[in-house]
């Protein structure tokens, strides 16, 4: 959270994923001056988890500076189930730590999942 560049909602946010294997992908949102084109925490950390060589998800973390129990936004949701399993375990914090664990079964039980297209 403390990298986000938000200059023009000042609201940042910080996002970490944990692999099984213990490695952990932090991201931070961005924003542009042409709103849409910006990408959240969530998408930082899922390029960086990429780009690290993958593995299984079990752990992801949100934060958010000036919300409480900051959850991943839609798209964010459906990134996230690309790569996680229903029962993956997502951490909404706050600024004292965690506030509320669910998982994202919970945050999109109807979710489109990639393994159907194979």
């Amino acid at each position: 959270m403390a990298k986000a560049y938000a200059p023009y909602s000042k609201f940042p946010v910080g996002a970490a994923l944990r692999t099984e294997d213990g490695r952990v992908f932090t991201g931070a949102n961005i924003e542009v001056a042409s709103y849409p084109e910006g990408w959240c925490a969530e998408t930082t950390a899922l390029g960086h988890y990429i780009m690290g060589g993958g593995g299984k998800i079990v752990e992801i973390a949100v934060i958010a500076e000036r919300m409480a129990k900051c959850s991943p936004c839609g798209g964010c949701r459906q990134r996230l189930a690309e790569f996680c399993r229903p029962d993956t375990k997502l951490y909404l914090c706050d600024n004292t730590g965690v506030a509320e664990t669910v998982t994202m079964g919970d945050m999109l039980p109807y979710g489109f999942r990639g393994d159907i297209l194979k």
